[in-house]
């Protein structure tokens, strides 16, 4: 490719199809378009670009220094918690997350753990491991029941649609307080606690923030009835994982479906590995081949039209002072 001292320059630091990475140049026809997941593709250019889709590491230090040409940046995950915010904001960087991509396969990801739980299916699983014939007590049902959606996002608010499917009432909490579909009753993340007492199932799915870390701890799996299961799908930091642990081994809760952990790989020593009654996954629940498909087209693209029209972004603008 040709380029241009003078040109504006575009990174993508990911694999695209062909016909992203076409629609993307007939978008920016005067730009430098450098697409690729190698960091030997990408890496020479970070300090000169102007729009980055991607965020690595290694871009870090000419944001910090102030090095950088960068004024948009379009993240490649929903949370945005390990950007360096406070530079991106000094620096006037407008930056767009990926959030709404995850809402499938991350609904289907909590209903999976919800219906594991319930109806023992990881206990005949290990079972199977074993050639162990066992009933493993199993009785319990999801139809009828109530859960909490903590966190009303595309995410959560998916899900809330699936649960009714199985006649579920649905408890939302969300920072506004106001309504949406498929939620019977919503509130505010104050008034969480006045929830949990009425839930079967607790499903946390929000981002981290100030605001959100270690909204889970002692007080919150002591208030919930000894046969709810908690499911984290957020970010690892929204729990107190020790009092977690002691929760789930003194039967303060029925159980727990866990996709993230405070530190990631979880340990080899964290007793979680070993509890009959959690499932851990280790942060994949948004994980689907239409990941980068959805982020081009649903994200990316229409924000791009957008950002050389001189308009403002539509799709998913970051608040720096909210923190998502």
């Amino acid at each position: 490719m040709s380029q241009s001292d003078s040109a504006r320059k575009l990174l993508i630091t990911h694999n695209i199809a062909d016909l992203h990475l076409e629609e993307v140049k007939s978008i920016v026809p005067d730009w430098d378009v450098i697409a690729g997941k190698e960091s030997d593709v990408w890496l020479p250019h970070i300090q000169d670009a102007e729009v980055i889709a991607g965020w690595k590491k290694e871009m870090n230090d000419p944001v910090r220094n102030g090095s950088s040409n960068l004024r948009w940046l379009q993240t490649w995950s929903a949370g945005i918690n390990g950007l360096p915010l406070a530079e991106l904001e000094e620096g006037s960087v407008t930056t767009t997350s990926a959030n709404g991509v995850h809402a499938n396969p991350i609904s289907e990801t909590i209903l999976a753990l919800m219906l594991g739980l319930t109806r023992n299916i990881h206990t005949y699983v290990r079972q199977q491991q074993t050639k162990t014939w066992h009933h493993a007590n199993n009785g319990l049902e999801m139809h009828g029941k109530t859960a909490a959606v903590v966190g009303a996002g595309s995410i959560g608010r998916e899900t809330a649609r699936l649960l009714k499917a199985f006649g579920m009432r649905t408890l939302g909490v969300r920072r506004s307080g106001e309504p949406c579909e498929w939620i019977d009753e919503m509130t505010t993340p104050d008034r969480l606690d006045e929830l949990l007492p009425r839930c079967d199932y607790v499903i946390a799915t929000l981002p981290l923030t100030d605001d959100t870390s270690q909204m889970f701890g002692k007080k919150q799996f002591n208030l919930m009835k000894e046969t709810a299961f908690f499911i984290n799908i957020g970010r690892g930091g929204l729990v107190v994982e020790e009092e977690l642990i002691q929760a789930l081994e003194a039967g303060t809760i029925a159980g727990a479906g866990l996709d993230v952990f405070e530190k990631e790989p979880l340990g080899d020593d964290s007793p979680l590995w070993e509890m009959k009654q959690v499932i851990v996954t280790p942060h994949t629940s948004g994980s689907t081949v239409y990941y980068n498909e959805r982020v081009m087209e649903d994200i990316f693209i229409p924000n791009l039209k957008a950002y050389v029209a001189g308009k403002s972004l539509p799709v998913n603008e970051l608040e720096y002072g909210k923190g998502y």
